[in-house]
C-alpha cells in the first residue's frame, strides 16, 4: 500500500514539513511520495478554466490532471498543514477545490444526484494548530472542522476517515512538549495506515 503525504506550507523549515518529513521516515521512502504543493507552485486559484470545466464535467488542465493521477497511485493520502482560520490553508483548500471535481472525485447518477467515487482511499489529517485544544473545544471549532473538512469533503468523496492526530500549541516556547506532540500525531498517522495493511 502506498501513501501521499501532502503539505501546504511555504518554510521547509517548518514543523508542518518536518511533520511530512517524519511520517515519511517512519512509513519508509519506498512506500511514501511527498508532496510539497508550496514548493512545487501549485496553483490553488479556481479560475474560469476551471469553472468552464465543472460546468462541463471536463478536465483541460494538465496540472489538475497531474494531481488527479498522483492520488490515484495511492491507498492512504494524509494532509498535513498549518490551522489557519480554523481550517485549511488557502493553498491546501485550493488544491482540494481544483483537484476533488466531478468526474474524478464524484459523478452523478440518472437523476443528477452525486455519487461519491472515491472510497477506495483513506485519508488521515495532521493539522498544527498554533491554539490550545481547550481553545478549540471551547469556540466549537471541533465541530466546525468535523463539518467543513471530515464531511464536507472526506465523506463527500466517500472516502475513509483515518486518524484525525492534531498538534495543539504548536508554537509554544516548550521545544520540548511541541516536538512530543508532533511525534504522537505521527504516531498515530503511522499505526493507523499500518493498522489497515495487516
Amino acid at each position: 500500500m502506498r501513501t501521499l503525504i501532502v503539505t501546504a506550507h511555504p518554510d521547509t523549515g517548518s514543523l508542518t514539513h518536518h511533520a511530512a518529513r517524519r511520517l515519511q521516515e517512519e512509513l519508509g521512502a519506498d512506500r511514501t511520495t511527498l508532496a510539497h504543493l508550496a514548493q512545487e507552485g501549485f496553483d490553488p486559484r479556481f479560475a474560469a478554466g476551471d469553472r468552464q470545466d465543472y460546468l462541463e464535467r471536463s478536465l483541460t488542465d494538465p496540472a489538475v490532471a497531474a494531481e488527479q493521477a498522483r492520488v490515484d497511485t495511492v491507498d492512504h493520502l494524509v494532509l498535513v498543514f498549518p490551522v489557519y482560520w480554523w481550517s485549511l490553508p488557502a493553498l491546501l483548500k485550493g488544491w482540494v477545490d481544483r483537484v476533488f471535481v466531478g468526474g474524478w472525485a464524484f459523478g452523478f447518477d440518472e437523476e443528477d444526484r452525486v455519487v461519491p467515487w472515491l472510497d477506495r482511499l483513506t485519508v488521515h489529517l495532521l493539522p498544527l494548530s498554533g491554539t490550545s485544544a481547550a481553545s478549540f473545544a471551547r469556540h466549537g471549532y471541533d465541530r466546525a472542522f468535523t463539518t467543513q473538512v471530515e464531511e464536507g469533503i472526506v465523506d463527500f468523496c466517500g472516502m475513509r476517515r483515518g486518524a484525525r492526530a492534531f498538534v495543539h500549541d504548536s508554537e509554544s516556547t516548550d521545544r520540548e512538549a511541541v516536538g512530543a506532540a508532533v511525534e504522537t500525531a505521527v504516531d498515530t498517522v503511522v499505526a493507523a495506515i499500518t493498522r489497515s495493511q495487516q
